[in-house]
């Protein structure tokens, strides 16, 4: 890889998420060489993909340059790498482009959807967890559009229309009010020759409520708002199938849609080394300590998604959001180096700043601590968190100014098919 030998101590990390970056970050000016591992050169701000997903945000308003985060960091080294497996008996990691020796690896590799074994949709849904991912689901929603204009057949028709996003959580609600305002806001004005209200779009969520981590109140009043939308919700209701035609659930309720995104789960990004059963808890997570550290392994550190610290209080670990990752990281920073001192570490203990998730134009529920509220109030506060945790002044700036034009015309520029989807649509035809 061609790192330099230092005499300073080699901490390598793997992942440049939320958690990898403010690690790298709280290292910055400490006496250490930091290597800095990920498949992908940008630092992906994952809550606002479904943006990207819907055309209200081009991918490079919410990627940011990995290399452009540390050019100013002394020691510090990046590589455009995958890693296969970890060697922690050698102290070494393997990648597609060769093998790097550590003295402390720090695992930040996220998540990943999970399909809970279901091959049949993991083949055929969509998935919105990168930004390939998001560009793809967004060629294909206005290549059903374009190909629904193509055919005289009316159930043919309806299902290149129909929409099914599967969870209720934060992702699936977001875009689901999203594709409810596109519906209302563009789709008339775009296709003039198509019966757009003859759009649907179904949010089916298999537990009794949707955002089941957020208050019993803030589920209710995002729901009312889907209604609103004109969001068709459907609780209790659990996929089983997936053909790329037909959606079937656990009841007699059936969906003919060209199109099911799959927000159901994810689960942690493992990676091979650090894989066995012993030290994989529920989610495929691994297991941590107080300090972030893997059992029978002192040098080796996970955090964010992947890590699952559990107790008592937290038996299924943090919540696999943004906000435990980029805690972990600044704590982990400073425990790395209290580590080379030979100072006792420092327990990791989560703050909870709440959780919030926008359903549309002047329509958000938000959870602190101290209060809990709705409406147009908390979609601003939406607005300004995640504006606030954009890395990047330009980021900032051309997202808000996207936001503003899109409030005061409702519109969407950014519905492109850069990059066709290229659907076999010929299975509609029967």
């Amino acid at each position: 890889m061609n790192i330099p030998k230092s005499s300073f101590p080699r901490i390598v990390i793997i992942g440049g998420g939320f958690g990898g970056i403010a690690l790298a970050q709280k290292l910055s000016k400490k006496e250490v060489q930091v290597v800095l591992i990920d498949k992908h050169n940008y630092h992906t701000f994952q809550p606002l993909l479904y943006q990207v997903s819907t055309g209200g945000l081009e991918p490079d308003s919410i990627a940011y340059p990995i290399r452009k985060v540390l050019k100013d960091y002394p020691n510090f080294y990046f590589r455009l790498a995958e890693v296969t497996e970890v060697i922690p008996d050698k102290k070494s990691i393997t990648t597609n482009i060769g093998d790097l020796c550590y003295d402390y690896l720090v695992i930040a590799t996220g998540s990943k959807t999970n399909f809970f074994g279901n091959s049949e949709i993991q083949q055929n849904a969509m998935a919105m967890k990168t930004i390939p991912q998001s560009l793809n689901l967004r060629s294909l929603i206005l290549e059903n559009f374009e190909q629904a204009l193509l055919t005289d057949v009316l159930h043919e028709r309806d299902a290149l229309m129909n929409f099914v996003i599967v969870g209720g959580g934060p992702t699936g609600v977001e875009l689901a009010g999203a594709l409810a305002e596109i519906k209302k806001g563009v789709l008339p004005k775009d296709y003039p020759d198509l019966d757009t209200r003859r759009v649907q779009i179904n949010l089916l969520q298999g537990g009794d409520r949707i955002l089941p981590g957020m208050s019993k109140k803030a589920s209710k009043k995002a729901e009312d708002f889907l209604e609103e939308l004109g969001v068709h919700v459907w609780k209790n209701t659990r996929v089983t199938g997936y053909d790329g035609k037909i959606v079937t659930t656990q009841t007699d309720l059936t969906f003919n849609a060209a199109t099911m995104v799959w927000a159901a789960g994810v689960m942690g990004a493992t990676i091979k080394g650090i894989d066995a059963e012993d030290l994989i808890v529920g989610g495929k997570r691994i297991c941590v300590d107080e300090y972030n550290q893997i059992e029978k392994h002192p040098d080796i550190f996970a955090i964010g998604d992947v890590a699952c610290m559990q107790s008592d209080d937290i038996p299924r670990g943090h919540p696999m959001m943004a906000q435990p990752a980029i805690q972990q990281g600044k704590n982990l920073g400073e425990n790395l180096v209290r580590l080379l001192e030979n100072k006792p570490l420092k327990p990791f203990v989560y703050k909870d700043k709440g959780s919030m998730a926008t359903v549309g134009r002047n329509k958000a529920v938000a959870d602190t601590k101290n209060f809990k509220f709705q409406g147009i109030f908390a979609w601003f506060v939406w607005m300004f968190v995640h504006l606030f945790f954009l890395i990047g002044f330009r980021n900032r700036a051309v997202v808000f100014v996207n936001w503003v034009y899109n409030y005061i015309r409702f519109d969407r520029e950014a519905r492109l098919i850069i990059r066709p989807y290229n659907r076999d649509y010929s299975r509609f035809k029967d």
